[in-house]
């Protein structure tokens, strides 16, 4: 309950002259390479491609949205682990080197590591609320992975993961260029009335 309060506090009065950001990683995305071009729209008939393809490997894209903007700040790393956070962290860092940020992530065992503890502890810039345990609807930068995968991820074509790189990075540009405030609108207390409500339907099947 306080976590919701806490994180959708943030979204409805962000603090003055603070900024603050979704944070959260896509693992695990696969460059495939499809055996065969996609063929284009015709009129009357929608793309086409083979469900055949070769895999190239992975790639883990870390991702911080600035709610007020839209903007994100992104990175795209081999894998998922401390190492490459505390990178996307100091990359943060660099792209906000005054403003005072409150980082709104979960609780995935890779942002509470003794290391993320202290480069956090040692970077008082950074204030991090925690979402609640089975809540990623409660984080923003979910909404614009979902986006990122209906509008680049899902239909790409790539020989390798250096290549899956770049055009996750154009898209991430793209969006940048035509970026726009994401708008939280239910209050802590709505959302916690809907999540309290009791169960009024017991078929015993």
């Amino acid at each position: 309950m306080a976590k919701v309060v806490d994180v959708v506090g943030l979204y409805l009065a962000p603090p003055e002259n603070a900024i603050v950001l979704c944070v959260d990683e896509k693992s695990e995305i696969q460059a495939l390479e499809r055996t065969s071009p996609e063929l284009p729209k015709q009129p009357g008939k929608p793309a086409d491609r083979t469900h055949d393809y070769i895999r190239h490997g992975t790639s883990t894209v870390f991702a911080a949205l600035e709610i007020a903007t839209g903007h994100v700040t992104a990175a795209c790393e081999p894998r998922l682990g401390r190492q490459e956070l505390l990178a996307f962290l100091n990359q943060v860092a660099r792209a906000y080197p005054e403003a005072p940020l409150h980082l709104v992530m979960d609780n995935y065992a890779v942002h509470t590591t003794p290391e993320v503890k202290a480069w956090l502890a040692g970077n008082p810039q950074f204030q991090v609320h925690f979402i609640p345990t089975s809540a990623s609807w409660l984080n923003l930068v979910e909404v614009w992975f979902g986006i990122a995968e209906r509008q680049a991820l899902h239909r790409a074509d790539a020989a390798s993961a250096p290549e899956l790189n770049e055009k996750i990075r154009a898209f991430v540009t793209g969006w940048n260029d035509r970026c726009h405030p994401f708008v939280w609108t239910k209050t802590s207390a709505e959302i916690l009335k809907k999540a309290n409500q009791p169960i009024t339907s017991r078929t015993g099947h």
